[in-house]
């Protein structure tokens, strides 16, 4: 049977009665693009039993942002509903050829959708107070909570960058959510704050509302008094306690999304693998699990973005830190110190 590579052109995926996929996320100005098209429709004829598709990741930017694709090309492996591999930048044809390869060879992940053998025990849970909890929760994360697409250090929109910038200028400390992660938090929060756009900004618990309505109150006066907030005493508060000895339990410790078994970003990938290489023994910290965490040491250590590696208690870095270490030959000294 002759393959095929798909284009897909908008969401949500249908791969038919296929269990595996295969997907190429491209951009047409890629030169680096084209040749990966190539390989994978050439390998699509092999494996008749696995759904092939191209997309272009600017514009079907919902699947884009639901494989947390950051960089092109990247090829998602998918076993069933899980990512069993991904692939990112300037690929070895060769390498993708064993990856799909590996693909073929993995045991079926099982068909949700397939009842088991076995009994089941059932609780009775609320899904949408279990939402609404959530969402309470991640409100009330800071004084100035702002819901936005990306991070601080790296905004996906406009709106959310203003926002940001708005907040750095009148030196207002705030927490925030990166709403292109979890989409069930994204379409949540629109019905639970009956605000339909973000960015959404909350002071204290209580909706303040969105950009336009931000740029308003800096226009009326000081935006901090606007706001109702101050600058945080300076005592040193449990979680702070908390992050300081987390930083320390290990003499080398990283910050990451996921673990070092099962990274769920490119970047805490690619930390760990500069980690592995120096022969190091270090301890890992999954800041998904751990939402208090995630957002308290961006302010603890004055660093927007993961992974962070610390070393004795002593912040390294980011990724493009370390990678600059590893190319002047410091990084080995520096974590056998």
């Amino acid at each position: 049977m002759s393959g095929s590579l798909i284009e897909v052109t908008s969401s949500p995926l249908d791969f038919g009665d296929k269990k595996k996929a295969v997907l190429l996320f491209v951009a047409s100005w890629h030169d680096g693009c084209p040749p990966l098209t190539t390989v994978l429709t050439a390998l699509s004829g092999t494996a008749p039993d696995v759904f092939f598709g191209k997309i272009d990741a600017e514009e079907v930017s919902d699947l884009a942002e639901k494989f947390e694709v950051t960089m092109v090309p990247t090829i998602v492996f998918l076993n069933g509903d899980q990512v069993s591999e991904r692939m990112e930048g300037g690929l070895d044809p060769s390498q993708v050829t064993i990856a799909v390869q590996r693909l073929l060879s993995a045991t079926p992940a099982p068909d949700a959708t397939t009842p088991s053998s076995a009994p089941v025990t059932t609780t009775s849970v609320d899904p949408e107070k279990e939402l609404t909890d959530r969402l309470n929760s991640l409100i009330k994360t800071d004084t100035v909570m702002l819901f936005m697409k990306g991070e601080p250090s790296a905004p996906k929109c406009g709106f959310s960058r203003q926002a940001v910038e708005l907040f750095q200028q009148h030196q207002i400390p705030f927490a925030s959510f990166n709403i292109l992660t979890d989409d069930v938090v994204r379409q949540g929060l629109k019905k639970h704050s009956n605000w339909p756009t973000y960015p959404q900004i909350y002071v204290s618990g209580e909706l303040i509302g969105g950009l336009d309505i931000l740029k308003e109150m800096a226009e009326e006066g000081p935006l901090k008094e606007q706001l109702g907030v101050s600058l945080p005493a300076t005592t040193v508060s449990p979680l702070q306690d908390r992050l300081a000895n987390l930083v320390k339990r290990s003499d080398v410790m990283v910050f990451m999304k996921g673990l070092p078994s099962a990274p769920k970003c490119g970047f805490s990938r690619q930390m760990i693998e500069i980690l592995d290489e120096s022969g190091v023994s270090y301890d890992a910290f999954n800041i998904l699990e751990d939402e208090e965490v995630r957002q308290g040491l961006k302010e603890f250590s004055n660093w927007p973005t993961y992974p962070q590696l610390y070393v004795k208690g002593d912040l390294v870095g980011g990724l493009d830190v370390c990678k600059e270490l590893v190319e002047e030959g410091e990084l080995s000294e520096m974590l056998k110190q």
